[in-house]
């Protein structure tokens, strides 16, 4: 089985109070020197068969349709190997 990974990230232009929170939490814990941070999410696919490029349309439209808020979310696609 193949595995592909789908990551979603907030757009740039859209604000990350979840990434802030960990951004400001990160000196008092004596981590210093990070500018920023921003929080995503990470899916991993099992996919039963080859990962061919019908696969990856599928998987594509997938997190289009549902595992990405295309409005406010930009993800990527890709064979983890």
């Amino acid at each position: 089985m193949a595995r592909v990974v789908v990551d979603v990230m907030l757009k740039p232009e859209i604000l990350d109070p979840q990434g802030q929170a960990v951004q400001r939490a990160l000196p008092r814990l004596g981590y210093e020197g990070i500018a920023d941070v921003r929080q995503g999410k990470r899916f991993e696919l099992e996919v039963e068969g080859p990962v061919d490029d019908a696969a990856l349309a599928r998987i594509h439209e997938m997190a289009e349709t549902f595992l990405a808020n295309t409005v406010i979310e930009n993800f990527t696609v890709r064979v983890d190997s």
